[in-house]
Parts: structure tokens; sequence; C-alpha cells
């Protein structure tokens, strides 16, 4: 059977050339399961794995269905949840609008707004934003929203999951009534539903693979450890022992943790390793991508501000060294490798208080990870965190506080001589007082 391929859909020439130079002849499934419903004009619900191609998946029925204009004002808004997302999709709209003249610009918050709103009022057809810097330029007069044909949400899931519902009604109430919407997503919530029952109208679902399935190219495992120190221990032996671990993902539950891993670890990985989070800026951020992907840094250590937001390429492993309390975020993670019809490793290391958290992971997946058996020179750490140590509970001793009226005034009465009171006194009182007998202040005698 002969599989299809690009030259098999209804794409432009110069959408064909484009994919010609980057050497893509045949569309994942997503992309041509999805291209004709886009082209029909339908509102669509894509669900997708991360890496299988949809970014490409809206853009080419997009730029397929896009027509000059000399004004210049955007007909394509696409919304993702991060700046490096945002940057990714520039580039990969350059890439395919390479024969066509198409301006794009991409906006997002941590940087100076001034430069990005001159780039769009100097004109642009396809604006890529996150969610916060979108409704900026907008409410600043800096966007015009009146000619948008098509708004595509991706990853909104994970939009939600970062509190962008509010940012995200605002933008679709701003938007013109008669549009085409586009949504991804690897998963839909509650809120997505909710979403999509507010905003769309009659929208096609389109899936490349059932929520929660793992993807079959992926060999999942898991290891149990009692503490953090054990699992820098296992993540340590794991690497010097595996040669075959040239691109790992190290995931972290929190800044902190990816901090203090990266403190554990940096004796012995000095100059091959990497930190992202939400705190470290964005030009430092981009350098340790960069430098992984080039193979100076042999992994990185993450939150999950990276799960959707970066398109790397060839990741060998994705070790969770926390499991996520959101089981769909395990699925994001993992969806990190075994990307393009290749091979990939998970490998989660799960404490005794976070197997609940894996129990709903397979649940959701509907499939049991694999435990393997620690390596027998592991040295298990009997040092624990301060999270992890045990929290002594002081005993309450109730106090018996009075009770109102119980107890006198707080200072004594005064004494009868101390009272002072505003009586007039006669100045015979005061002698007879004094003198026990009447006196007078010599009175004339009558003569």
């Amino acid at each position: 059977m002969n599989r299809i391929q690009f030259t098999d859909l209804n794409l432009s020439k110069p959408l064909l050339s484009a994919l010609d130079d980057l050497g893509l002849v045949y569309p994942t499934t997503i992309q041509h399961k999805i291209f004709s419903v886009i082209m029909s004009g339908r509102d669509v619900c894509g669900i997708a794995q991360t890496g299988t191609g949809k970014t490409y998946a809206y853009l080419l029925p997009c730029l397929k269905m896009w027509s000059y204009s000399k004004d210049r004002i955007p007909q394509i808004l696409i919304v993702v949840p991060t700046r490096e997302l945002v940057i990714q999709v520039v580039e990969e709209v350059k890439k395919l609008s390479a024969y066509m003249t198409m301006e794009v610009v991409g906006v997002y918050g941590g940087v100076n707004m001034k430069p990005q709103a001159m780039a769009i009022e100097n004109g642009c057809d396809v604006v890529v934003a996150t969610p916060g810097r979108l409704l900026d330029l907008v409410l600043d007069g800096y966007l015009r929203l009146k000619s948008i044909k098509r708004l595509i949400i991706d990853e909104v899931d994970e939009m939600l999951n970062l509190g962008f519902r509010s940012q995200l009604t605002k933008i679709l109430e701003a938007l013109p009534p008669k549009r085409q919407n586009l949504m991804f997503s690897a998963t839909i919530t509650e809120e997505v539903e909710k979403l999509i029952e507010d905003y769309f109208t009659s929208p096609e679902r389109v899936e490349a693979a059932p929520t929660g399935t793992p993807l079959e190219n992926i060999n999942q495992q898991q290891y149990h450890v009692p503490n953090f120190y054990t699992k820098v221990n296992l993540l340590t032996l794991l690497l010097n022992a595996n040669e075959d671990m040239t691109r790992v993902l190290v995931f972290v539950a929190t800044k902190v943790m990816a901090d203090q891993l990266q403190d554990e670890l940096e004796p012995t990985f000095t100059e091959k390793m990497g930190v992202i989070h939400s705190n470290k800026s964005q030009n430092k951020r981009f350098e340790a991508v960069e430098k992984f992907q080039s193979g100076e840094y042999r992994f990185i250590i993450a939150t999950d501000i990276v799960a959707r937001g970066l398109d790397i390429a060839e990741v060998s492993h994705v070790i969770n060294f926390d499991i996520p309390e959101v089981p769909e975020a395990y699925i994001h993670r993992i969806g990190r490798t075994g990307r393009a019809d290749k091979k990939g490793i998970a490998i989660s290391f799960v404490t005794e208080k976070e197997q609940e958290f894996m129990g709903q992971i397979e649940g959701l997946m509907s499939y049991k990870v694999p435990e393997v058996s620690l390596p027998d020179d592991l040295e298990i750490s009997d040092v624990l965190t301060e999270d992890e140590k045990p929290k002594v509970k002081m005993r309450e001793t109730l106090i018996r506080l009075p009770k109102i009226g119980e107890s006198g005034p707080a200072f004594h009465e005064k004494l009868a001589k101390n009272k002072k009171v505003n009586v007039k006194i006669r100045h015979s009182d005061k002698m007879m007082a004094k003198y026990g007998k009447p006196k007078t202040r010599g009175q004339k005698k009558k003569k």
C-alpha cells in the first residue's frame, strides 16, 4: 500500500517547494487527516500528542488559504502558551512561507513591548503570541483583530493549566464573529470542553491517537526509590553507566528542586548540563537549548515549562525525577522522546508518596509501566531533605482563658479620702469639722 505524500494534498506550488527544501515527503497522521477538514472551513479540534507534527498540520492549510493583502493587517492569529513556542512557530512559518510574500511577527512577555508593537504596525500577515502579551497589544491599540480570518489555539490544555483562561476568553470575545477556529491539544479536559462549547461552532474532532494512549515507540520504565538523595545517586549512576544517554531531559516538579538538583550534580557533570525554568532569563533559556541541541550539554534539568514549549529534536531519554501530580503532564513529558518514528526511553523515579500519582497516570493510559529493579551498586541514602523529614507534632496545651466578669477591675477602688467630689463646702462647716465648734470671721457686734 502506497503512503500518501504531500504532493497528493491540494497544496500550492510555493508550499510544495518549501517542503521539498526541508526534505519532507510524507505527512504525519494528523497532518493528512486534518488537512481537508480545515480546508472545508469548519471549526476543528485536533487531538494529538506532542511530536506528531501538529504545527504543520494547521500551518499548511492555513497558509494555503491565505491571500495577499496590501494593507498587511493580520489574517492569521496563533496563540501558544510559552515564549519558546512562539519563537519556534515563527521559525516554522518562515520556513513554509519561503516562497511567499508573507510577514510573520512573534510577540511574548518578559521583554520590551515597543519593538513588538512597531513590528506589528509596520505590517504583518501572521501573528504568533502568548495570551498575556497579545491582550496587552490589543488593549493598547497596537494590534487590530478585525481582519483575523483564522484563529489557532495550540496547546490549549497547557494554557488553561497555566491560568490563561481569562485572557483567552477576552481574546475570543475581541475577535470578529465570522472566523474559523482551530484548537489543538494533547488532552481534552473539562475546561477545554467548556471553551469549545462556548466559542466553537460544531467543531470537527480529529484524533491522531486516543487521549492518554502511550506512544508505542517509547519504552517506559519506573524505579521505586526512597528519597531525593537516592534519586540523585541513581541519576548519576545511570548517566555514567549508559553512553547511549546522549540527549536527556530531566523533569522536576519545581524551580527550587531544579536548582537543588543542579547543585548536587554540578561537581560530577560540570559544563555538561543546563537548567531551564521560569526564573531563568530568556537568553539563558535559549542558550541552554542551543547547547543541548548542539550536543555541548548532555542533559537539561527542566520544569514542565519545556514539556510543551520546546521543539527539541532527537531526545534520547526522558527522566521523570519527580512524578507530576497532573497525569496529563506525564504524557506531555514523555512525548519529548520517541519522535519522528524513532525509539525513545522514559524513566520515572517514584517514591512511596509519588506512587499514588503514578497510579493515576497508569489509569489514564490504561497501561502498567514496568518496574525495574534498582542497580546492585546503587548507594541508598538515608539523608532526608527538609520536605522529606517526618513532621514532629507538638502537644497542644490549652490555656483556660478567664470568662468575662470572672475577674475584678484592672485597678483598686480609691480610698474615700482620695475621691474627688465636686461638692461646695461652706466655711462654717469647714470650721466645725476642724475645731469642733462653729467659728466666725469676727462678725461685728450689734450695738
